[in-house]
């Protein structure tokens, strides 16, 4: 495939540097050096077969729309911008396009999602258990709390009553307590606690790198070529789909 690298840090240099192992060509990036010149005619020119998109949640929504109006499937990693997803869902499908987002690409934080909603669902039988989740990155993260971290929340209020909503203030009872913390280079790590009066139920994800995140958005970028439609997580974890990582 030919690939658009849109956001060039160290995301998107990890992804290019699996990118090019997989014989996979990087034909365009753009980055803050050239981004006021990037157009659906700069991803035509460029001839890309799909866009990768990890940039800022001020950025996000326009480079989509840009990628959907040039004809070229995204695959968009980029948080904080959900607010316009619905807008971005219509445009896809006006556009006869093809768009994949998620909050987390790995494949272990696509497990946990689904280890969370269990535990949920367990958890639904014990009002005297209360829930709260920490997460933390490294210092460059713009958005808190963690999109990672605000779709474990809403897998945890989808399958507990008791619960409807999460803050990062006091809470209500009826809503989970988030914290974020940024510090250092941490790749990621999430842990959604369980607490009762007698004793505390814990599950933690912790990323070891962004190696993780890079072979799963390569993993979304080959699955979307050559599909319509919006796509997520849940269809390649649905479908037999292998990325072994470089040695």
């Amino acid at each position: 495939m030919n690939i658009a690298l849109i956001g060039y840090g160290k995301m998107g240099r990890e992804i290019e540097q699996m990118l090019a192992a997989r014989g996979h060509s990087v034909v365009l990036i753009v980055d803050e050096t050239n981004s006021t010149d990037f157009t659906p005619q700069t991803l035509r020119d460029a001839a890309a077969d799909i866009a990768i998109e990890f940039t800022t949640p001020e950025a996000a929504f326009g480079n989509i729309v840009t990628c959907l109006e040039a004809g070229v499937g995204v695959v968009c990693g980029t948080t904080g911008w959900l607010d316009r997803y619905a807008d971005i869902v219509t445009l896809c499908r006006e556009r006869d396009g093809a768009f994949f987002y998620a909050p987390n690409y790995s494949i272990g934080v696509n497990i946990f999602f689904k280890l969370n909603e269990l535990l949920a669902q367990m958890m639904n039988r014990f009002a005297q258990y209360d829930v709260s989740m920490e997460e933390i990155h490294h210092i460059h993260k713009k958005d808190a709390p963690s999109g990672t971290a605000i779709k474990l929340a809403e897998g945890v209020a989808a399958n507990v009553k008791r619960k409807n909503g999460w803050t990062m203030g006091e809470p209500a009872e009826d809503e989970i307590f988030i914290a974020a913390g940024r510090g250092g280079e941490v790749p990621g790590i999430h842990t959604v606690e369980w607490e009762s009066d007698v004793d505390v139920i814990t599950i933690t994800h912790e990323a070891k790198s962004r190696a993780g995140l890079a072979a799963g958005v390569i993993m979304a970028a080959e699955f979307l070529h050559g599909r319509k439609g919006v796509y997520s997580m849940e269809d390649i974890m649905t479908h037999t789909c292998v990325l072994h990582l470089p040695e």
